[in-house]
């Protein structure tokens, strides 16, 4: 950056030193780094690296974005990003900026994201001779008596600079002569020239002397200024006044009323008349603000204020006051009052905020920075203490930094957006003052999401209830799902988990819409084929990392009169529901002449079947049971009757919309020795065989048995591995088969026994005239008849 801002970093390197080491010594607290260049330095000059001097990374300072956060209103200093380096950014003059403080710091806050540092920067601008000393007045007149005695001295109004240290006023010389000198009294902070007589005057030989005095700073160079004095010599007045005291001090409120008397000085002189007399006045060289705020009367000495007293502007005032008498010529003596100002608590706390972020995370951890608080009070003592806090309901909290009235707002606990996604933070300042004052600010604080909730569904299991025959390709069910997140963790995919069996998932038969939920059906369901099953939809939200949840859905079918009646008995070879049934002329009323079976694959009303004669030839003769689809006889047999009759039997279910099926049962009616003949050649063969068919009766019926006590056990074992329980509250047990119950029939045509019943697994089907449902008996006898005898194993078509 130049020669110049080399040679200044070198020779301040050892004011940073020390701090840098208090930095490598104390990481747990903020560092303070000072620096020290001169005023007036060019635009650009680099003060330090403060990058460097911290330990921080070059590399990351724009990342970080590591900037001044605080420091005078007037920027000027600034640091440079790309290499850590404070600069120069406005020329700096040390006496307008500190009015001629002995330090003039420039206190800075350098701050630094992710993670969050805060490093406190002070730089001391030093002076520099760039002022020359200037005296009041160009002029100043002196009227000493020819009798003044030896030694006596006359204050000469002070020189003043600007500058401070070496470089403001360091001492004054006097042009020569041969009756006066010069002498400099230190107070305090001031060199107060005073000229000295020497050798007696004489007004009669010189009664003017013209002197000149010039004020020399420590500079190198020195810089110098000249004051023109003039002394005329008077007669004598030979007493001068006197003040009770050197020195007076007094105490003030600030903001005391306009007018207050602060002080009344006492002068005496022991001359008398106007030798005597004396007049109070400022000196002249006091600065400007003391004319402004006080008024001395000339007459009774006293002090009153005229003006705006500020504790927080200045709290001590020097006056230098002259009591002057009326000789001629004039004595004159002075004397110092010194006014301190108390402070009184008349200053608010002033609020700072810094925030780091507009938004904060829901998932920060407790204690993360979330702003920088920053509270001045202008007051001192006590009435610059101050105290913060906050509204209660809020989940922050406030921690006091290294630094007096300096706070950084922290969370306090767990936040959570779905709860509450804002909270606006009023920060309360308040001093310690006897009448303590309070100033506040609002802090809006935004709460961000992340992903921190799976979807929800409203139920952790469903229930779909589906007629079957439904439309393939048509939508059966709408699942949804919730999401308490917002935006893109809020926005769900639904998806139907399946196996890897595909055959044996009935969720391949289904398709669900990923953004809507909406669920369609690829097939048409069969009651009989399946009568339930299961599927889970998976719902996954769109975050980062995605979150998700399931939903077991159990699905229902519901029957549908979908299918006719199926004819069992009487079944001919050619597969038509006709048969032939013989019975002697002499049976009496009530004889059962043959039973009706028929079998409804649907369930319920569907599957409940009713009897019903559609066609006889005598209805005096024959009655049928409605329900059971038993055909006896009326009455007794005369000789008019006719030998052979025709039924047509109508078997139709209950369903809306009935479905119904016809059988045709032959009845002969035979004399009673040709029925008894063959009773007696089928009585001889039945006798054979009746063992063998109970034999296999007891054969089917315990493997019927066997298979019926594996199928609950198979079907308990299946409800038991579901994830969730369910129950139908429509469908009937899978094994309930409506109307008819098992029964061995014995065929004729085929000569075979059979046993028939409506299912003999879940799901089957019974086709008219086929054997799918039948339990095959060779037949060991040899035909007596045609006919065809039904053994029944239960009572049938029960309703």
């Amino acid at each position: 950056m130049g020669d110049e801002g080399q040679r200044i970093e070198r020779k301040y390197l050892w004011i940073a030193l020390p701090f840098s080491l208090l930095i490598f010594f104390r990481q747990e607290v903020a560092a303070q780094i000072r620096y020290s260049i001169p005023e007036e330095v060019k635009e650009g000059s680099v003060v330090g690296n403060v990058a460097k001097d911290l330990g921080l990374d070059f590399s990351t300072l724009v990342e970080r974005r590591f900037r001044i956060v605080s420091g005078p209103k007037d920027a000027f200093l600034q640091v440079n990003q790309n290499n850590g380096a404070l600069y120069v950014h406005k020329k700096i003059d040390r006496e307008e900026m500190c009015n001629g403080n002995n330090i003039c710091l420039i206190n800075l806050k350098i701050a630094a994201d992710n993670p969050l540092e805060l490093h406190y920067i002070a730089v001391e601008v030093t002076d520099i001779n760039d002022h020359s000393p200037v005296f009041p007045e160009k002029h100043q007149h002196f009227e000493i008596g020819e009798q003044t005695a030896l030694g006596t001295r006359f204050r000469v109004q002070a020189a003043r600079d600007p500058d401070v240290g070496v470089n403001s006023v360091r001492s004054y010389r006097l042009s020569r002569n041969q009756n006066f000198e010069i002498d400099v009294r230190d107070s305090d902070e001031d060199k107060i020239p005073f000229l000295v007589l020497r050798k007696p005057l004489d007004r009669e030989n010189n009664s003017k002397h013209n002197l000149v005095l010039t004020a020399f700073d420590g500079g190198n160079p020195p810089r110098s200024g000249t004051l023109n004095i003039t002394v005329n010599v008077l007669d004598s007045n030979d007493n001068r006044p006197v003040f009770s005291q050197d020195t007076y001090s007094v105490t003030i409120q600030e903001n005391v009323p306009k007018g207050t008397v602060v002080i009344k000085l006492n002068a005496s002189d022991l001359d008398e008349g106007t030798n005597g007399a004396i007049d109070y006045s400022f000196v002249r060289n006091l600065k400007r603000k003391v004319y402004d705020l006080f008024d001395l009367d000339h007459v009774s000495g006293e002090i009153s204020v005229k003006g705006e007293v500020d504790f927080e502007d200045t709290d001590v005032y020097k006056l230098d006051v002259q009591a002057a008498d009326r000789g001629q010529p004039p004595l004159s003596a002075e004397c110092r009052v010194i006014i301190k100002v108390l402070d009184v608590n008349d200053n608010k706390p002033e609020l700072e905020i810094t925030s780091l972020s507009n938004l904060v995370p829901e998932d920060t951890k407790p204690g993360t920075i979330v702003s920088l608080i920053s509270v001045t009070d202008k007051d001192s003592g006590l009435n610059g203490k101050v105290v913060c806090k906050l509204t209660d309901d809020v989940p922050f909290e406030l921690k006091p930094s290294i630094q007096d009235n300096m706070f950084s707002l922290v969370t306090k606990h767990n936040l959570d957006r779905e709860e509450r996604d804002a909270f606006e933070i009023k920060v309360t300042a308040t001093d310690l003052g006897e009448h303590p004052l309070s100033s506040f600010k609002t802090l809006t604080v935004q709460i961000s999401d992340v992903n921190d909730n799976s979807p929800e569904f409203p139920q952790k299991n469903m229930e779909l209830y589906i007629m079957e025959n439904n439309a393939p390709g048509a939508s059966i069910f709408l699942i949804s799902a919730s999401d308490k997140d917002l935006n893109e963790n809020a926005a769900l995919a639904y998806q139907i988990i399946r196996n890897d069996d595909a055959q044996k998932d009935t969720g391949y038969f289904l398709n669900i819409n990923s953004e809507t939920g909406v669920i369609h059906a690829l097939k048409s369901f069969d009651f009989e084929s399946v009568k339930s099953f299961q599927f889970h939809v998976l719902a996954t939200d769109s975050g980062s990392p995605p979150l998700s949840s399931n939903v077991t859905v159990n699905v229902f079918i519901l029957d549908q009169n979908d299918n006719v009646p199926v004819i069992l008995y009487p079944v001919s070879s050619n597969g038509s529901a006709e048969g032939v049934e013989e019975i002697p002329r002499n049976v009496n009323a009530g004889h059962l002449v043959t039973k009706v079976r028929a079998y409804d694959a649907d369930i319920g009303y569907n599957g409940w079947l009713l009897f019903s004669l559609q066609e006889v030839s005598d209805h005096t003769l024959f009655g049928l049971d409605r329900y059971t689809g038993q055909i006896r006889t009326l009455r007794s047999f005369t000789e008019t009757d006719e030998a052979q009759h025709k039924l047509v039997i109508l078997v139709k279910d209950n369903g809306n919309v009935s479905l119904s099926a016809t059988a045709t049962v032959m009845i002969k009616v035979v004399e009673p020795k040709e029925a008894f003949a063959a009773s007696d050649v089928t009585n001889a063969v039945k006798d054979e065989e009746d063992n063998d068919v109970t034999f296999y009766l007891i054969i089917t019926l315990g493997s019927v048995s066997v298979l019926f006590v594996v199928s609950i056990v198979v079907l308990i074992v299946m409800q038991c591995s579901k994830s969730t329980d369910y129950s139908s509250k429509y469908l009937q047990d899978a094994n309930y088969d409506g109307t008819l119950c098992h029964s061995i029939q014995y065929r004729s045509g085929d000569k075979r026994y059979m046993l028939v019943g409506p299912r003999m697994s879940i799901g089957s089907t019974i086709t008219p005239g086929s054997n799918r449902n039948t339990l095959v008996i060779p037949d060991r006898r040899s035909r007596a008849s045609g006919e065809g005898n039904g053994l029944n194993s239960c009572p049938c078509n029960s309703p």
